[in-house]
């Protein structure tokens, strides 16, 4: 990175003071991200004013997830394809900027698991491959801000990961303004297909990248940390990303909800407006 770029994010990342205030700073600004996309929706959205209330939350949900979206992937490229430090030892090399992205992600991941856990209590919902993925996200970065010499090149590339969530965003988004029909949710379907075969493939460079340097992974990462990353990507490889990538190609050929089991003409009961 270059040094301009270096000193923004230049802080003593081993204080646990500076990791806490990081941490809480990326959890309230994505609870800020929330909290805008809800006042300027209600305001602005004709589509957002008829969703009932578990969708006018879920639609909060993805939006805050797609600003999160756009921060992975920015980070999952920069330790992929431009940092020169990460990338030449992709096993035990950190960076200030990594530093701040694994804590923002962590505060992010924090504020996923309060907000699926109070949508799940508050509307009588359970989504297991979610909560999966989320239990396994947060355990997976708190546990590199305890174990914090651990290198950062895999929870990076895990990061890019997220590549697609803006695009499943924008996808439901114009699902619930039932544009499922039109161009532009069809050409958007098909970028977010083909993101969820790259997180197939980027799940597979994660297993080559690990497998070739096992015995460094076994000197720089504790066994805690091997257990949980191991664990997730192993149920990412083999079943939440395939099981994604299915139900995002069905979708594609037939739009519905899958999230409230509605088709695109029906909001809250009325066909919704054109209009967003």
């Amino acid at each position: 990175m270059h040094k301009n770029v270096e000193s923004i994010f230049y802080m003593d990342y081993f204080s646990w003071n500076v990791q806490c205030k990081v941490i809480s700073a990326g959890f309230f600004f994505y609870f800020g991200v929330f909290l805008i996309s809800h006042l300027t929706s209600a305001c602005l959205s004709l589509t957002y004013q008829h969703l009932l209330a578990k969708e006018k939350v879920f639609w909060d949900l993805a939006a805050t997830r797609a600003v999160f979206g756009i921060q992975s992937t920015i980070a999952g490229l920069s330790a992929l394809l431009i940092d020169p430090v990460i990338n030449a030892n992709n096993i035990a090399a950190q960076e200030d900027w990594s530093w701040f992205n694994i804590l923002t992600a962590t505060g992010f991941f924090i504020f996923e698991n309060v907000a699926l856990y109070g949508f799940s209590i508050a509307f009588r919902t359970f989504d297991l491959p979610l909560t999966v993925h989320h239990f396994f996200a947060v355990a997976g970065y708190t546990s590199l801000v305890f174990w914090d010499k651990s290198g950062h090149y895999l929870p990076m590339v895990t990061l890019l990961l997220e590549m697609s969530t803006p695009f499943t965003c924008i996808s439901w988004m114009l699902l619930k303004a039932n544009y499922a029909h039109s161009v532009l949710w069809k050409f958007n379907q098909w970028v977010m297909i083909h993101l969820f075969h790259c997180r197939i493939v980027l799940t597979y460079h994660l297993w080559w990248v690990s497998w070739s340097r096992w015995d460094q992974i076994e000197e720089n990462y504790p066994v805690p940390v091997r257990v949980n990353f191991f664990t997730g990507l192993t149920l990412l490889t083999f079943i939440i990303n395939p099981i994604w990538t299915h139900k995002k190609t069905l979708q594609l050929l037939k739009p519905v909800d899958w999230n409230f089991n509605t088709n695109p003409s029906d909001v809250n009961g009325k066909p919704s407006e054109k209009k967003s």
